[in-house]
Formats: structure tokens, C-alpha cells, sequence
């Protein structure tokens, strides 16, 4: 991410004193969690992705940081939320909110956080960018309780399972591309062009995060987390529906009866290599990077296009 970095370094910066202005709060316990998140960010990435997407459309602007900074609390209360649905006591390596204010609280900052988005974008007059990050909230939670049912019943759909992507996972990032071209453009067309660029780039990047579970000598040491959450990924919805069916019982027995057994999730993981699923899952996530790509070519070559091919790049090359 090198040339994408050095491109947005000032934007970014100037970013992110921005976002610790905005979610600055006078109440101390929230202060204090705010800081907490503040400090323990990921790698920007989606900002990124809103700097950019400005950047080859115009330019950015004061709506832009705001656009970011949006993306930025929206995609925050969503982790927030996320550890508590999940229980999950960690996140990037550190404790999470949950594991050290519990679901009361970690609740509550999810909804300020989601708060001070909406605040943020009315005070600036962004009707228009607050209507395209809205569609991703909405998408994301129907998402994550459409992901919730059809886990109930081991649905073996594939079409069901890329629906499910684009709106939990993809559809922030779409949503990103959309809101950081259209606060330079002012333009419809362009807007639609990046939130579908974001789509194919954010259903490429839940792909590989599929593949993190199985591992290889390219992606690293399995984990089986997704097999033991019931998750259904694209490799086991691959095997599932391609081995016999005393073998589809067989593994469909263990992922609800026996997902916790290390063994037992070792031997879903073997049969997922066996089957083909890794080679399928890698095949149809360069196939979703290469149309972001061929979408990004539509524009004049220039060093903000190569950064965002870059990022693109990132997601499915990346180690973690």
C-alpha cells in the first residue's frame, strides 16, 4: 500500500484529527472508551478507499473528510456491536470493547458512535452522501440476520451466500467508493460507477478473509474459526455441494454436532482442500478483483488509479 499511503499521507492526517474531533464527547467514561478505539484503528483502509475514490473524481474537499469520517464511525459502531453479538473478547490483537466495558455499555458507544455520523453529515449539508452510507447500514444488518438464518439450516446456496457478502461485508465498502466520488463530483453516474467498483473489491476481500479459515502455504496456518461458528463460507459451500452425499452428511454432522472438536474441524478443513473448495474460493476472488480492476481502467491513466488498484490488490494479497 505504499503508493496509497504517500498519496492520501496529508489527507490522512488531517483525517484524523478531524475524527478525534468528532467523537470527542464530554462524558468521561465515553471519552475514555473513544480514546481506546482512537489509538487501536486498523489500517485505514476504507478511508483510504473515500480519499481516493475523491481524488480521481475532482478532489477532495470538506465534504470528503466528512464522508470518511462517516465511514469511519459507521464501520467502528459496527465492530462494536459485531463483538457483542459475537461475545468475542478480543479484536486486532487487543482487548474489546465488550471484554472491558461488557454489552451495556459497548452497546450504547455503538450507538453514539452511529450518532455522531448522522450528526456529522446533516450539520454539513451531506443529505445526499448520508442516503448512500444509510443504504450500507441497512444492508449490513440484514445482512448479518440473513447470514444468522441460513446458518440455522446449513443452506447450501451459493447465490445465497454471495447476497449475504454484498450486503454484510461489501456494501460498506461500496458505499465508501460511492460517498468519496460523489462529494468531488456531485455526480450520480460517477457515484454508481465506485459503488459498484467497491462491491467487487469488498466481495474479493470477504473471499479471502473465507480463505484465512482453511489456510495454505500462500494464506498461513488454518484457524477453523468460521467451521466453529457455522459460518458457511464459499470453499465449504463449494464441498458441500460437490462431494457424495454420505460425505455431505457426514460433514454437515460434524458442523453442527461437532464444531468445537478440534479433530473434527481439522477433518472438514482436509476435505475442503480435497474437494477443490480453496482453488474455487482463490479462482472466483481474483475473478471479483479483476472487474474491479476493469472498472478502474475505464478511467485516464494516473498515480491516483495505480493507488487504488493497489488497495484492490491489497485485499486479496494480504497476510491477515
Amino acid at each position: 500500500m505504499n503508493l496509497a499511503r504517500k498519496l492520501t499521507a496529508e489527507e490522512l492526517s488531517i483525517f484524523e484529527t478531524k475524527f478525534k474531533a468528532y467523537v470527542k464527547s464530554n462524558v468521561p467514561l465515553l471519552d475514555r472508551i473513544m480514546q481506546y478505539i482512537v489509538k487501536r484503528k486498523g489500517k485505514q483502509l476504507r478511508p483510504m478507499f473515500v480519499l481516493l475514490s475523491a481524488k480521481l473524481c475532482g478532489g477532495v474537499n470538506d465534504a470528503t473528510y466528512r464522508a470518511a469520517s462517516l465511514v469511519e464511525l459507521l464501520h467502528t459502531a459496527s465492530l462494536v456491536h459485531d463483538d457483542v453479538v459475537d461475545e468475542s473478547y478480543e479484536r486486532r490483537g487487543f482487548f474489546s470493547t465488550y471484554a472491558l466495558w461488557k454489552s451495556k455499555v459497548s452497546v450504547l458507544v455503538g450507538d453514539y458512535l452511529l450518532s455522531k455520523g448522522l450528526l456529522l453529515s446533516l450539520d454539513g449539508g451531506d443529505y445526499r452522501i448520508l442516503h448512500i452510507l444509510s443504504e450500507a447500514v441497512r444492508k449490513m444488518s440484514e445482512g448479518e440476520l440473513l447470514q444468522i438464518e441460513k446458518a440455522r439450516g446449513l443452506n447450501l446456496n451459493e447465490a445465497i451466500y454471495f447476497e449475504i457478502i454484498k450486503t454484510k461485508t461489501a456494501s460498506l465498502l461500496a458505499s465508501a467508493c460511492s460517498a468519496g466520488a460523489y462529494s468531488a463530483s456531485q455526480n450520480e453516474a460517477l457515484a454508481e460507477k465506485f459503488r459498484q467498483f467497491g462491491e467487487y473489491a469488498g466481495v474479493a476481500f470477504q473471499i479471502k478473509d473465507d480463505l484465512f479459515d482453511y489456510g495454505s502455504d500462500a494464506i498461513g496456518k488454518p484457524t477453523g474459526n468460521d467451521i466453529k461458528e457455522k459460518k458457511l463460507t464459499l470453499p465449504l459451500i463449494y464441498t458441500l455441494n460437490k462431494v457424495a452425499p454420505s460425505k455431505r452428511r457426514e460433514l454437515i454432522y460434524i458442523i453442527k454436532n461437532q464444531n468445537k472438536n478440534k479433530e473434527k474441524v481439522n477433518y472438514v478443513i482436509e476435505q475442503v482442500k480435497l474437494a477443490g473448495g480453496i482453488s474455487y474460493g482463490l479462482e472466483k476472488m481474483t475473478a471479483y478483483k479483476n472487474k474491479a480492476i476493469q472498472l478502474l481502467h475505464e478511467f485516464p491513466p494516473s498515480e491516483n488509479r495505480d493507488a487504488l488498484e493497489e488497495l484492490v490488490n491489497y485485499t486479496t494479497d494480504r497476510k491477515l
